[in-house]
């Protein structure tokens, strides 16, 4: 099977001859595995086996797309937010909304001349198109984007003491990723539409699941739709605990849930899989916070065949699959090189194999 048919097959819950995978690495991980595998860094999701592709055309191109070389440096993106390189990521540092009025909240503008530049972003993916499952991420798409333009503090002082405002700047927020997502979804050959929103920490909601009905659902809702119209799978990522917003987000359409962060409250993947398996598909679960950094490498073997069992089980009537093995979080650099092949190898994806990837790629790089 090509990558393409093996992911919506396993999203159709039909037969397919692997599990789909779509794993991301920390940047120190992808540089190691790189050397290790003789290609460049960018390659490496290709020579492990990874079955989607897919790129940011929203605000998190602005967070993950532009790379700085040493800590320290920053620069400022067309929304107005500074980033600044801490560690192996950009952080937001200047929020344009921080001091701004109410009536200055309200007359921001977003950056429409830009999105053709933004939706530029998917060239080198669309011409993998043919064989490989295409996804567009227009996140972040409501909450997590105000947030960044106001400061996460003012943000949730917002949603305390002026809910108009918060809900209005929310809605402003999430038409611009709608605005991307109608062309992205009307221009290009998408299997899925890519949201994402983080309204959940480690142990509850950062709102309340009635607010977020209020303010957030409506927006994600909109946007879900133009997927849908569009005949298109539509898949959500949200980190953290946001079990009580599950049946939510199936009501307006999500077809797919990513990352199901293993070890938050409500969030165990095998009993969401019971629960809701029937409805919903996923993709995460691998646990990369304890697991795959410390655990041996027959036990992140044997831990993964666990999962996948569970997880590819038929559920309510339905056939086998709605799975896509992926990790909670980014694969951190303290995972033993051992412990990564043996996650593949309970997928089904030998060392062998991998490394004859990364041949291929050497000789097409050359």
């Amino acid at each position: 099977m090509t990558s393409k048919e093996r992911v919506h097959a396993a999203l159709r819950r039909e037969p397919v001859d692997r599990v789909p995978v779509f794993m991301w690495y920390h940047p120190q991980t992808a540089r190691r595995l790189a050397a290790l595998l003789e290609i460049p860094a960018s390659k490496v999701g290709a020579a492990m086996g990874d079955d989607v592709r897919m790129t940011w055309v929203n605000n998190n191109y602005a967070m993950e797309g532009i790379v700085h070389e040493r800590d320290g440096e920053s620069h400022v993106d067309d929304w107005g937010i500074r980033w600044q390189k801490e560690g192996a990521f950009n952080q937001p540092v200047g929020f344009p909304l921080a001091d701004a009025t109410r009536e200055e909240m309200l007359r921001y503008a977003f950056p429409m001349e830009k999105i053709d530049f933004l939706l530029s972003l998917m060239r080198p993916v669309l011409e993998e198109a043919g064989s490989f499952f295409i996804g567009c991420d227009v996140s972040p798409c409501a909450f997590e984007m105000y947030w960044r333009l106001r400061g996460l503090e003012n943000a949730m002082l917002d949603i305390a003491s002026d809910r108009e405002l918060a809900a209005a700047m929310f809605a402003k927020c999430a038409q611009f990723s709608l605005a991307l997502s109608r062309r992205a979804c009307g221009e290009m050959p998408l299997d899925w539409l890519w949201c994402g929103d983080d309204v959940a920490g480690q142990s509850s909601m950062i709102m309340s699941p009635d607010v977020w009905r209020e303010t957030i659902k409506p927006c994600l809702a909109e946007i879900f739709a133009e997927g849908k119209t569009h005949g298109m799978w539509v898949a959500h990522h949200c980190c953290g605990a946001l079990r009580p917003i599950i049946p939510d987000l199936i009501e307006i359409g999500l077809d797919v849930l990513n990352p199901v962060q293993a070890g938050c409250p409500g969030m165990d993947a095998l009993e969401l899989k019971r629960e809701f398996g029937a409805m919903l598909a996923f993709m995460g679960g691998v646990d990369t916070q304890n697991l795959l950094p410390f655990a041996t490498a027959m036990e992140v073997r044997a831990s993964t065949e666990r999962l996948l069992a569970g997880m590819t089980a038929p559920v309510g009537g339905r056939g086998p699959g709605g799975y896509i093995l992926a990790g909670s979080h980014t694969i951190p650099p303290e995972t033993p090189d051992a412990n990564i092949f043996a996650l593949y190898a309970a997928a089904g994806i030998t060392r062998e194999e991998i490394f004859d990837r990364a041949s291929q790629i050497r000789a097409r790089c050359a």
